[in-house]
């Protein structure tokens, strides 16, 4: 996985990630009369933004939401990803290790998916279905972007909270079965991201929460670099899809893609 990745940043100079997780309703008019319009539109989305970004992250839930018909799409719409640009899968799985296994057949063999995210909470034999093939990986929910993340997540688990356990656990795994785990860490929580990465310092990181949710992006450039030279996957959703409802949709989605790959790019030189 980490390999593919790096590829990927060193070939487009970017560590932006887009989330095709599109709505119907959000759509623009034009896209919603056509046929198939989950997949024209985030097809058109692909098309106009493949050359700056490092991944593409699907949320499988919005695909699911239409059913048969929309699982359907997201398999069309993977197809039109180049071969040099990896996919995260978000999907949030894992469960018991023979049930992990089908969900990592799922998302590897029938989709394709070069990672996914998955939930650390049934520990490591939930995870290893995922983190077993060294061409394949997965993120490990550590700290949500989410406003309700720390009812669970600061919890304190020995010495530690229950965010940093999931790191220091995720580091070890991570010397197991090296270059095939990663973390989910929201910007909008800049403190413990810097936390998370001294517990983790050579672990990728996969960074949601700017935008929309208003995530400190100027610290996502700063600690979402892993030791060994791994950018992170500074994820962006709402903000690219919906640039524009009209017809230049796409063309807007392009320019949004160009203007947070430059502001991300910008920062990493202050940063060096």
């Amino acid at each position: 996985m980490e390999a593919r990745l790096v590829s990927a940043q060193q070939a487009h100079h970017s560590w932006l990630c887009v989330g095709l997780d599109p709505l119907l309703e959000q759509l623009p008019a034009a896209v919603q009369r056509e046929e198939r319009p989950l997949v024209a539109f985030c097809r058109a989305i692909v098309e106009a933004t493949a050359d700056l970004v490092c991944a593409y992250k699907p949320n499988l839930a919005f695909w699911l939401a239409h059913g048969a018909e929309g699982l359907a799409a997201l398999q069309d719409v993977l197809e039109a990803i180049p071969q040099d640009v990896p996919v995260i899968l978000d999907g949030k799985f894992s469960d018991v290790g023979h049930t992990a296994a089908a969900y990592a057949r799922f998302a590897f063999d029938r989709l394709g998916a070069d990672a996914v995210t998955a939930n650390p909470y049934l520990g490591l034999d939930g995870l290893r279905p995922f983190l077993e093939r060294q061409d394949r990986g997965a993120f490990l929910l550590a700290r949500t972007s989410n406003p309700s993340a720390p009812d669970l997540q600061d919890r304190a688990v020995g010495e530690r909270l229950l965010y940093e356990q999931v790191a220091w656990l995720a580091a070890l795994w991570h010397s197991e079965t090296p270059g095939t785990c990663g973390l989910v860490v929201g910007a909008t929580y800049p403190q413990e991201m810097a936390t998370l990465r001294a517990l983790a310092p050579t672990l990728p990181f996969l960074i949601p929460g700017i935008g929309a949710q208003g995530g400190d992006l100027a610290s996502a450039v700063v600690h979402g670099p892993s030791a060994e030279g791994v950018g992170p996957l500074i994820n962006s959703s709402r903000g690219i899809l919906y640039a524009s409802t009209g017809p230049d949709f796409a063309q807007a989605a392009r320019a949004a893609a160009l203007d947070l790959r430059e502001q991300i790019n910008r920062l990493r030189d202050v940063s060096r």
